[in-house]
């Protein structure tokens, strides 16, 4: 027996017709038709009498009501309750370099979320939701990661990746066509450097090594010139302007993919950590890029890719 049986239950009982109650319902006619079925197996009465044209509560359903509808009071005062708790209990979120624009409006009345001031890489914020000393992370992580470090993820976000070349040409350029660049210090730049290896490897894009944390920033564009060839941009988002003699170019065949996840804790109990999970992930609709982009094999929310556990 659940709830939704029970709320079920109780619109059928004041509609008297299934057809109007599975509309109140927005559930399917047969859908209904059966959890009502299902509800009498379990509760070992017949609750309804119903023919072609009438539907009747029984002399059990008529005594049965009034309880159910006290029952599901019950459980709406429990929820109020518990999301009371949930808005007093500060949930602490980190980002790398993007966040939903309406990330305060998503949890307003729901959770008090604070936003950690500590920008830093995606395998760094992944670990300290592991270690708790954050609750929720805006990263880019693999299914191995999640399972390493017993995390759940959320697909909330994706960047499609573009090309940054010398000159005035701006069309689109194929991948293999392009350069990434890995750089040696690995502390920052680990959860890049794996994306951009994996892209060449598949797509036949070549490698620049650097040491200088051309990346991002000014130092990027310098990259550029002195490769003087297109050089896919990192989604590290910067503010600086893009220097005359350069342009940007999208990356076709494939298109390169970054996907943002929303992270916790498996296993996570608290209801304003949950809340906030729900309602930072609820309704969000992210584009993967065209049939065919590209997304690291190991990328769990690659189409195709093996569901995350519940």
């Amino acid at each position: 027996m659940e709830l939704r049986q029970l709320r079920y239950f109780v619109a059928v009982a004041e509609e008297l017709n299934f057809g109007r109650a599975a509309a109140r319902l927005h559930i399917a006619g047969p859908s209904l038709s059966q959890q009502i079925k299902a509800l009498e197996r379990d509760l070992g009465v017949r609750l309804f009498e119903r023919d072609r044209r009438t539907v009747a509560l029984t002399a059990f359903g008529e005594t049965l009501l009034p309880q159910t509808r006290a029952l599901l009071d019950q459980a709406d005062d429990l929820r109020r309750t518990a999301a009371g708790f949930a808005t007093t209990e500060p949930v602490r979120l980190g980002y790398v370099s993007w966040r939903p624009a309406d990330l305060a409006g998503r949890v307003s009345g729901v959770a008090q979320l604070q936003v950690d001031a500590w920008v830093m890489p995606s395998h760094t914020q992944a670990g300290r939701v592991a270690d708790g000393s954050i609750d929720l992370a805006i990263c880019w992580v693999r299914a191995t990661d999640l399972a390493e470090q017993d995390l759940d993820g959320r697909l909330i976000g994706a960047d499609r990746l573009f090309a940054v070349s010398p000159g005035a040409d701006e069309t689109a350029v194929r991948a293999r066509d392009t350069v990434v660049l890995v750089d040696a210090d690995t502390a920052t730049w680990a959860s890049w450097n794996l994306y951009a290896v994996e892209f060449a490897r598949a797509t036949g894009a070549s490698v620049a090594r650097i040491d200088d944390h051309g990346i991002t920033g000014s130092a990027f564009f310098d990259q550029v010139r002195r490769l003087g060839r297109p050089v896919v941009s990192s989604p590290k988002r910067d503010a600086t302007p893009l220097p005359r003699g350069l342009v940007r170019r999208p990356v076709v065949e494939p298109v390169p993919i970054w996907t943002w996840a929303l992270v916790w804790r498996r296993g996570e109990t608290r209801p304003a950590v949950r809340a906030a999970v729900e309602a930072l992930s609820r309704d969000v609709a992210v584009d993967l890029g065209p049939e065919g982009a590209w997304l690291p094999a190991d990328d769990p929310f690659r189409p195709g890719a093996a569901p995350l556990p519940e």
